[in-house]
Parts: structure tokens; C-alpha cells; sequence
């Protein structure tokens, strides 16, 4: 069973949802409003990408990627609709890897709440028992520390570190890796 319909409720009435295309304007405010916030963490991003009619470019091409079984791409809503963050399978092979990488953040005014926990804890378990993923894998800088105690709460163990890794506000940053193994059962057929 695909996670398509799966709602999780989260801390504070935050409800971990597959996008839609209806997502474009709510997914850009987000995005406009946690730019500075997020700026130091991820790719430097063109103008358009702060535009409704850029998010809903990038949200047809992540829903391909779903229908086409590689990537599971879902929103964290508040209560009143907002968009306070993302939580990304991308990826996603099975056969005998079984494997996926994971991506999130949550929005400025979320963070130190438990929600990117939570959130995360939430995805492992929708991904052993819906797709039947073996393992994920994620990433963060080296100096993130926040996401890095996320990841290991979660029951995330460090891996090894890749150098150079990631092109991250303006020049190629260095990553530690990290791995959770969500089962040792053989791969769904």
C-alpha cells in the first residue's frame, strides 16, 4: 500500500499529509516566509522557486516522481492550513537495497517543539510498513547539530562523513551520514 492516504496527526495539530497540486501557494508562503531561516541549509534557490507558479512546477514534478514509485513527498500542515515544514522520501529503490533518502525541515516558529521528531519517527514507520523500505539514509551539514540529534532520537546511527557532499548556500559543504535500518525481513516481490 502506497502512503497516499495516510494522515498522522503531529504535535500541536500538525498533520503530516501527501502534497497536491493544490499545494502551490501554501508551500510558497512557506517557503517566503522561512527563506532567511532556511538559507544557511539548503541550495541557494532562483527567484521563481518563491512563486506560486514555480512551486507548482516543482510539486508536478514531485508527484511524477511518486507515481513513478521513487520519491513519497509529504507536507506538515497546521491547524490553520499553513505549511510549517516538509518530509521527503527521495530515491527510493527496492529490490534487494531497499533504500531511500529522507529530507525535511520545519518553519522557524516550529522548531524546538518535537515536530521534526515526531515527523520523522512518523515517516520510518510509514516507510517499513507501507513501501517496505529496508533502510534510509539522510544527511545534514556537519555543523547541524539540531537535525543531527533529530536524526538520532529517531534511532538514526552515524554512518561516515562525505566531503564536499552537497552545493549549500553557495559552495559545496561537507555531510555527516547517518542510516536507520528499519527491518531485516526479506524484499517485498
Amino acid at each position: 500500500m502506497k502512503p497516499d492516504r495516510i494522515t498522522a496527526g503531529l504535535p500541536g495539530g500538525v498533520v503530516l499529509r501527501l502534497v497536491s497540486p493544490g499545494d502551490a501557494e501554501a508551500l510558497c508562503a512557506a517557503y517566503v516566509a522561512n527563506r532567511e531561516h532556511l538559507a544557511p541549509w539548503e541550495p541557494r534557490r532562483p527567484d521563481d522557486f518563491f512563486t506560486a507558479e514555480g512551486q507548482a512546477h516543482r510539486l508536478g514534478e514531485r508527484l511524477r516522481e511518486y507515481e513513478g514509485g521513487r520519491q513519497v513527498p509529504w507536507l506538515l500542515e497546521a491547524a490553520d492550513g499553513r505549511v510549517v515544514g516538509t518530509m521527503t522520501l527521495s530515491g527510493i529503490v527496492l529490490g534487494p537495497f531497499c533504500s531511500a533518502y529522507l529530507g525535511y525541515w520545519t518553519a522557524a516558529d516550529h522548531q524546538g517543539r518535537g515536530l521534526a521528531t515526531a515527523a520523522v519517527r512518523q515517516v520510518c514507520g510509514l516507510a517499513g510498513e507501507h513501501l517496505g523500505l529496508h533502510r534510509i539514509e539522510a544527511s545534514t551539514l556537519t555543523d547541524n547539530v539540531r537535525s543531527q540529534r533529530v536524526l538520532q532520537r529517531c534511532g538514526f546511527e552515524p554512518i561516515g562523513m562525505a566531503p564536499r557532499y552537497l552545493h549549500i548556500d553557495g559552495e559545496w559543504r561537507d555531510h555527516s551520514l547517518f542510516q536507520r535500518i528499519l527491518h531485516d525481513g526479506h524484499p517485498r516481490p
